[in-house]
């Protein structure tokens, strides 16, 4: 890798994490090699080539799948309270490291210093939980119906888990897979973003330090960086019983046939197109930040940014009005900058998905509320720089039902009551994150129902974007189904077994066959 840094704050927090000028694209741990193609990774925040990876290839594939399932080997048999120690040691790192590896998030993905501070925390935050949950791999014990019999059910490490994660939270959709695979005792193979990939070698590189720290064999924590034709390898492989993949639903389609052809598992969280919905009784402020942040954060390339606000008719022009007001206010520019609101998009293609939703938006009769465009200038030299906009549409409108990882918000009317409301949301084929804006309690509470929001992710009084540790995340329809991060989402990583014990000396056979010798 050729490091061509001139921003000397960047280098030194390079420098602090690890990642020189010899580093490559595949690691199964403080090992890097490979032979493969070279990925350039490019800032959008300067246009500035940051520096060139070498690639994975098949042949360094296959020398990280073996030296993971050589590790699995031994990392399964350690109990997991130890593993849950080790995850312990690696937060702790994090922490050390949150600085230098959230100014790298920043300048890589071109998202806020503050927001890339924030990824850095959400791995700290996962860490956490699952340490505490390393002594909590439980399962049920029942009554058998045979005398003197008992029944359990019990949780085993998979094996080899593979990660294909996305550009836009280049470090903490890996933290969340991996750190509670780890504490359930599989190992894991990552495919980054080759958009991203710095990102991911640093993070390797901290994670291989505590393993050799604690004795611990190379590829528990594994690193293959690429193109779609090292996730082609991992969705295949039958030597990986599970692959959490991360990004669009046509990637995630072309990911869960190859595993579902294997019988393999996948855990899948694809595109969102969230809505807020404003009712007669919302609080107004409130929604304004909630829409506002949710459109805007990340430069809309969250998947639970929010698209569409659907407002109804009888405070739709306040609602519209505040919202031009706070544009107004927005700052763009460098993300380094904690004084600028957004940053860039992440390169010059998804500048021109931008622009061409909002040239659809307008040919299908969508009315510009908030103009948009591209930035050019000495402050705006990468060519990603776009300014966010709102577009009044009708919700039938097919650009709607699409996704665009850009800061495009889609502004709806509606006329009728909250079920109106609801069925709009939920008019479109992905269903990953909403949320409601009422201190109405019965709307509040059709909202949450069964016959409310269908998405994995319902909120009243906040906005679509973001998510806790604590809860499951993930979604449902084109969303993919699966979900990451907290609640019981550690028993995906695991293979459930069903153990009856007969402690008598005889042996009754099920429905009360007889078969004397």
């Amino acid at each position: 890798m050729e490091s061509v840094f001139n921003d000397f704050e960047i280098q030194k927090a390079l420098d602090s994490l690890g990642v020189k000028p010899k580093n490559m694209g595949s690691s199964t741990g403080t090992n890097f090699f490979s032979n493969g193609e070279l990925i350039k990774s490019y800032s959008p925040v300067d246009g500035k080539l940051i520096a060139e990876v070498v690639a994975s290839n098949t042949s360094d594939y296959e020398k990280v799948i073996a030296t993971a399932a050589t590790a699995f080997k031994v990392w399964r048999e350690k109990p997991a309270p130890y593993r849950g120690e080790i995850v312990r040691q690696f937060g702790d790192k994090l922490r050390e490291k949150k600085e230098a590896l959230g100014k790298l998030v920043s300048y890589e993905m071109g998202k806020s210093y503050q927001e890339g501070l924030g990824e850095v925390q959400e791995m700290i935050d996962i860490c956490d939980f699952a340490v505490g949950l390393s002594r909590q791999l439980h399962g049920l014990t029942m009554h058998s119906e045979r005398p003197g019999h008992r029944m359990y059910e019990q949780y085993h490490a998979l094996g080899i888990v593979g990660i294909i994660s996305a550009f836009n939270f280049p470090v903490a959709v890996w933290a969340w897979n991996t750190a509670l695979a780890w504490i359930c005792g599989d190992v894991c193979v990552w495919k980054p973003s080759e958009k991203t990939p710095l990102c991911a070698i640093a993070c390797q590189k901290i994670a291989a330090q505590v393993f050799k720290n604690n004795n611990l064999p190379e590829g528990i924590s594994c690193l293959v960086s690429g193109n779609s034709n090292i996730g082609a390898l991992i969705s295949n492989d039958t030597r990986i019983p599970l692959v959490s993949a991360t990004g669009s639903t046509k990637m995630g389609k072309i990911v869960a046939q190859a595993v579902a052809a294997r019988l393999g598992k996948s855990l899948l969280e694809l595109g969102g197109n969230n809505a807020i919905i404003v009712t007669p009784d919302a609080d107004i402020k409130m929604t304004v930040i909630g829409a506002v942040f949710g459109a805007v954060g990340t430069a809309g390339q969250r998947c639970t940014s929010t698209r569409r606000l659907i407002v109804h008719e009888s405070v739709f022009n306040k609602v519209k009005e505040s919202l031009i007001s706070a544009y107004k206010q927005l700052e763009i520019g460098n993300p380094l900058d904690q004084k600028n609101h957004i940053g860039p998009l992440i390169d010059k293609q998804a500048v021109a998905a931008y622009v061409n939703a909002i040239n659809m938006a307008e040919a299908q009769g969508g009315a510009v509320v908030v103009s948009g465009g591209v930035l050019a200038g000495n402050n705006y030299n990468s060519g990603c720089y776009v300014k966010p906009a709102i577009i009044e549409v009708n919700s039938n409108l097919e650009i709607v039902q699409k996704e665009t990882f850009a800061p495009v918000l889609y502004l709806i009317k509606y006329k009728g009551d909250v079920t109106e409301a609801i069925t709009i949301q939920n008019s479109v084929s992905q269903g990953l994150s909403s949320a409601i804006m009422t201190n109405n309690l019965r709307e509040a509470e059709l909202f949450l129902s069964v016959s409310g929001s269908d998405c994995g992710i319902a909120n009243v009084n906040i906005g679509t974007s973001g998510a806790e540790i604590g809860g499951a995340f993930g979604g449902e329809k084109d969303t993919g189904g699966g979900r990451e991060s907290g609640s019981d989402a550690w028993k995906v990583y695991m293979r459930r077994q069903t153990n009856t014990i007969n402690y008598t000396t005889n042996l009754p056979l099920a429905q009360g066959i007889k078969f004397n010798l």
